[in-house]
């Protein structure tokens, strides 16, 4: 039991750790995107935002387990399987993308103004207040926001698992419902409790050390 269960874990932190990553690096571009065409943007451009927008809405609108099956020819196309630790990676980021661009954008757009105003008046550039201002502002906003998309990846990972993503889910299901051994089910669920207090614990402390 012990040795399936960690190799079940191990395979849950993989998936979060590759889909987080992933989606953090493809979110920033939109959210960049978005905090420049905003209406209070550096460069506001109605047509590009609304678009993007409601792209990002769309879908963030669509329920996980049923993005799962929709994308299954495309993470076929990716990866060559859309079962398993690798099949579940390209859903679990495709969902998190519009989400951590949603938050980036949030983030990046409780600037103080004034800070950006007084870079103005220094006779930074567009880019210059882009990098300097917006994002070094926001640092600790968006750590708090990659916690936050942590622990949904991490409930998203046992959902994957419930139709062979493998993982805690996986196991939970397999042996803990389908086998009836209440010992999994609980051993599963007191793990899952452990990594999204671990996360919260440690996204804490660095939110606190970078503020």
């Amino acid at each position: 039991m012990w040795d399936t269960i960690l190799t079940a874990s191990m395979q849950t932190l993989s998936m979060v750790f590759w889909s987080t990553l992933l989606s953090v690096i493809l979110g920033f571009v939109p959210a960049l995107v978005l905090t420049l065409t905003a209406p209070d943007g550096l460069r506001p451009n109605k047509l590009i935002y609304e678009t993007l927008s409601f792209i990002v809405n769309v879908f963030r609108s669509f329920p996980f387990i049923i993005l799962l099956f929709i994308l299954v020819p495309f993470t076929r196309f990716i990866v060559g399987k859309s079962i398993g630790t690798k099949g579940a990676i390209v859903p679990l980021t495709v969902s998190a993308i519009p989400y951590i661009a949603r938050v980036f954008e949030t983030s990046l757009r409780e600037t103080d103004p004034g800070v950006i105003e007084a870079a103005r008046s220094f006779g930074a550039n567009d880019w210059q207040i882009l990098f300097r201002v917006y994002i070094k502002e926001s640092i600790p906003r968006m750590v708090n926001g990659i916690i936050l998309l942590i622990i949904s990846l991490i409930g998203y990972s046992a959902m994957a698992g419930t139709v062979g993503g493998g993982g805690i889910g996986d196991v939970a299901i397999r042996y803990g419902y389908q086998a009836y051994k209440m010992e999994y089910l609980v051993i599963c669920s007191i793990i899952l409790i452990v990594f999204v207090q671990l996360v919260q614990m440690v996204g804490n402390w660095l939110f606190k050390k970078l503020s």
